[in-house]
């Protein structure tokens, strides 16, 4: 093989196949000189004319058609194999949009016992709060924060959410320290809004026959993180998801602000993608492991509640406030 010039080979090939020289050279991102030329130079090697022109148009000779025919079904393989290696490669790859709360504390701590088991695979996770449209962009599946309902799309509940106030030990002592009417200590208590969450305070306190009169937040934040993180400072009263804070409620750093009233409880998390995008394998297996480690999380976040003395209020659509969902 290392008699034959293997670039001018290819360049002839682009050439009869195309017949053209200019048509070959834009294919090969050279001039069309530097093709020209490579075409003379495997006339000299072989000896013989592979192309004569009529008319202005490049018609093979009987040798040139022979070599044609050879060189055309190697180059034709080769770049089936490549084309085959690179979709094995992409093939190899996952990507994940979800919420940007839940993928730093939920998805984020539980990630790498996904990839220890599956370490061949190369896994994209895009956390941001907008949703995927998936005609437009090359994204495997979403865990969404919401309601469901996503038209033309296969939605699989990941995990109920779990809503309650909770706030650090010492501001819980605190608003006591006033009253020891709940309702009272809500009225001196500072409200954190997690404004994107589907069950805000306004929608909590209606729904347990609680008035606060001018109702007011002087904390508002776009993100769960933020408010939780503020409430374990002992900043103030949040109202969201044990899903996004059980360490810290295990370890005693929040606390529910009153355990006697029922945990708001409803699905919320969603595996969300257009039904074709289960013929992956890797989906289905995300998908299983992700089912395994929501069930043992909501296994322990149920006992951790029920060991704090709260109980559960399940709610459904028509219980939650029906505004556009958008992620925590």
């Amino acid at each position: 093989m290392r008699d034959i010039n293997i670039k001018a080979t290819e360049y002839f090939e682009a050439v009869a196949r195309l017949g053209s020289v200019t048509k070959a050279a834009g294919e090969l991102g050279v001039s069309p000189s530097a093709v020209s030329q490579q075409i003379r130079l495997l006339e000299k090697q072989f000896g013989v004319k592979l192309f004569r022109r009529e008319k202005r148009k490049l018609i093979l000779t009987l040798d040139g058609d022979r070599l044609f025919q050879t060189t055309t079904q190697a180059f034709s393989a080769i770049r089936n194999a490549r084309n085959a290696i690179s979709r094995q490669r992409e093939g190899r790859s996952l990507t994940i949009r979800v919420s940007p709360s839940f993928g730093v504390r939920w998805l984020g701590p539980r990630i790498y016992g996904f990839l220890s088991e599956n370490p061949d695979w190369n896994i994209r996770i895009d956390a941001t709060p907008d949703f995927t449209s998936f005609e437009m962009e090359v994204v495997d599946f979403d865990l969404r924060y919401g309601l469901g309902g996503w038209a033309g799309l296969t939605e699989l509940c990941v995990m109920h959410d779990l809503v309650l106030p909770l706030c650090s030990p010492d501001y819980l002592k605190h608003l006591r320290s006033i009253s020891a009417d709940p309702a009272e200590q809500l009225q001196h208590a500072r409200l954190i809004d997690s404004v994107k969450t589907l069950f805000r305070w306004d929608l909590w306190l209606a729904s347990n026959k609680i008035q606060i009169p001018n109702l007011s937040y002087p904390l508002r934040f776009d993100r769960s993180s933020m408010s939780i993180e503020l409430a374990k400072q002992g900043g103030g009263l949040a109202l969201d998801s044990v899903n996004l804070c059980l360490p810290e409620l295990r370890r005693g750093e929040l606390v529910p602000f009153c355990p006697e009233i029922p945990v708001i409880d409803f699905p919320a998390y969603w595996l969300v993608c257009p039904p074709r995008h289960f013929s992956r394998r890797i989906v289905n297996r995300f998908a299983e492991w992700l089912g395994n480690e929501s069930d043992e999380h909501e296994r322990v976040a149920r006992n951790t509640l029920k060991d704090l003395g709260c109980s559960f209020r399940p709610e459904t659509g028509s219980g939650l406030i029906q505004v556009s969902p958008s992620a925590l």
